[in-house]
């Protein structure tokens, strides 16, 4: 329980120092989102509309201190501001929108890339010697390559030269969205590539790291007993090494989630999914700060929530942590 409350304290503080740089770094830089929009405009807006707008984007000349106390409290009222990009819409309403479509995406693939690279992990390192020691190399060589040029590989492959899966969006344009058969397997098809750019960009980490855990396990003592005792070599396998040995693959799952949520973003703006990547774009694009900030807003608490789950499945598999 104590390391359940440290890691918990731990979380804590890192989700305030979040907030707080969600909070300043908009604030220090030049300008704001309506002097954008007047300087678009060539200056040609009249005084008032200039007060309305920086009223209904949220923005004060107030103290920072005083503006700071008003974003903690408009937070916990789940109120981010208005976007500029889908005025008058609010950023909490946008983002609602788009992010279930980021979560199904990365959510199902991160589980596949963890359990198909941990298992992997493991037979290289059962039956080194074999042919499975070919996958190291390209593991190796997968590790390097950043998430959007796979994904960009894959388009170019698989989306515009065999046309065997759309290069875009997130469902047919002939399919009308609803808990249907054709719209669910629709969504399926188009979020194929965008999957497998996930799973395939990612699981090298989870291929190298358990392999290199396991291979130090195998050696351990009571992997030896357990063999000497005459048990099954799956039992020895997946009951004594890999349960011990899947311990430290846990841990830097968790230290990874924020280089796969990253990877996704980019993987979203390739395929031009419509998710919380593609919104983040066009964000960028129209510096829509309110929007920009709630995105990495949510970003930055999802991958906390993501590795505290971690850490409470390490307690489960490690009884140590719980004395």
């Amino acid at each position: 329980m104590r390391f359940l409350a440290r890691r918990l304290g731990f979380y804590l503080l890192t989700a305030w120092a979040a907030v707080t740089l969600n909070f300043l770094i908009p604030r220090l830089m030049p300008g704001d989102p309506v002097d954008l929009l007047v300087a678009r405009l060539k200056g040609n807006v009249d005084p008032a509309a200039v007060e309305a707008m920086k009223k209904a984007f949220g923005i004060s000349d107030a103290g920072l201190w005083t503006q700071y106390v008003d974003y903690l409290g408009n937070l916990f009222r789940g109120e981010l501001g208005r976007s500029i990009t889908f005025f008058p819409t609010e950023v909490s309403t946008v983002i609602a929108d788009s992010l279930p479509w980021t979560i199904g995406l990365v959510g199902v693939a991160t589980l596949i890339s963890y359990v198909v690279g941990t298992s992997l992990g493991v037979l290289m390192a059962w039956k080194r010697g074999t042919w499975l020691d070919g996958v190291l190399p390209a593991a190796t060589f997968l590790h390097a390559v950043p998430y959007f040029w796979v994904a960009l590989v894959l388009v170019f492959v698989f989306g515009s030269t065999l046309q065997w899966f759309p290069g875009s969006r997130a469902y047919g344009l002939e399919v009308t969205p609803g808990v249907t058969g054709d719209f669910l397997a629709s969504v399926a098809y188009h979020a194929t590539l965008p999957a497998v750019t996930i799973v395939v960009a990612s699981m090298a980490d989870r291929i190298l790291g358990m392999r290199n855990v396991m291979v130090t396990t195998l050696g351990e003592d009571y992997v030896v007993m357990a063999e000497a005792k005459g048990l099954t070599s799956r039992r020895v396998m997946w009951a004594y090494a890999a349960r011990n040995a899947i311990l430290p693959n846990i841990t830097s799952f968790a230290l990874s989630l924020g280089f796969v949520v990253g990877g996704s973003v980019l993987t979203e703006i390739v395929f031009s999914y419509p998710g919380i990547g593609s919104m983040l774009l066009k964000g960028v694009e129209n510096e829509d700060f309110p929007l920009m900030q709630g995105i990495f807003l949510v970003i930055s608490l999802a991958v906390l929530v993501a590795n505290l789950l971690a850490d409470l499945a390490y307690v489960l598999l490690d009884p140590r942590t719980r004395q």
